[in-house]
């Protein structure tokens, strides 16, 4: 059941994240330029249909857990009562009605109102943050704890969805100002970068009690070394990109593989930290 959970917390947390992503970035990045806005309301919709699926079985494997019995996932009265009676179930209700409102939307004429999507995505990506380790402390710390997790996911989300917008981009055969565009990605990503190292070690400190989780080479701190790592990579990766937009139209090939490989790195960070959610960190007493 672990496993499940991992993978679905995994899957759950990318679609989300790229969703609200591709939103922030569609009207920094391509202004009122609509050549891509069909592709992108396709890829949207997929977006959120995968998630509210993905939630559902969240919350069917929440609730197995919570009974001991993977019967109990089916059960109407165990589900109606982790629903309402959990913190997760409350903050869970909220989330799936916030999927499906959006997935109407985006399958209605209301899809082409973007602001609407960029609303709905933004809280669909809040509801996540008091979910895992983000509800284990009570009172003004988990509150604080909560709104420095919301900050930490809206980073996230905006610089992986704006990579997977890149991508679909520089996939188009010609028709788009590569440099400026790219330079816009850097401005904003100057931001993002600075937002999520931040809020991560706030998060770390908060959670472990320490700067860095020990022992390094185990458990929770190995996974979190390698979400470092993985991040790690991604920067250069955008630092070298960063240095090339001068001659970046020269060199479409190579930007195209670097940004692609930069956003494969987003989603395996977020498959640490899927990991990171299902394992107990060490709470400073």
């Amino acid at each position: 059941m672990t496993s499940a959970m991992v993978l679905c917390r995994f899957l759950h947390f990318t679609v989300v994240l790229m969703l609200f992503g591709v939103w922030v970035f569609r009207p920094l990045l391509l202004g009122r330029v609509a050549l891509l806005d069909q592709p992108l309301a396709r890829v949207s919709r997929w977006l959120a249909a995968v998630a509210l699926v993905s939630g559902v079985c969240w919350l069917l494997l929440i609730t197995a857990s919570m009974a001991g019995d993977r019967a109990a996932a089916f059960d109407p009265p165990t589900l109606r009562l982790v629903l309402g009676n959990t913190f997760f179930g409350q903050v869970w209700t909220w989330h799936l009605l916030l999927n499906g409102l959006l997935l109407i939307v985006l399958l209605t004429r209301l899809r082409t109102h973007q602001p609407l999507s960029l609303i709905l995505g933004g809280l669909l990506l809040a509801t996540l943050a008091p979910v895992g380790h983000g509800a284990m402390l009570d009172g003004l710390s988990g509150q604080l704890l909560i709104l420095n997790q919301i900050v930490h996911l809206i980073c996230v989300g905006a610089w992986l969805g704006g990579l997977m917008l890149l991508v679909m981009i520089l996939r188009q055969p010609a028709g788009h100002a590569v440099r400026a565009i790219l330079q816009r990605f850097s401005g904003v990503g100057y931001a993002l970068v600075a937002g999520l190292v931040i809020t991560g070690l706030i998060n770390v400190r908060v959670l472990t009690g320490q700067f860095w989780p020990t022992p390094l080479l185990s458990g929770f701190a190995l996974i979190l070394l390698i979400k470092v790592v993985l991040v790690a990579v991604m920067l250069g990766l955008a630092l070298f990109n960063r240095l090339r937009i001068k001659d970046c139209e020269e060199h479409l090939a190579t930007l195209k593989t670097s940004v692609i490989l930069e956003w494969l790195l987003g989603i395996g960070a977020v498959a640490a930290v899927s990991l990171l959610g299902t394992m107990p960190p060490m709470i400073s007493s």
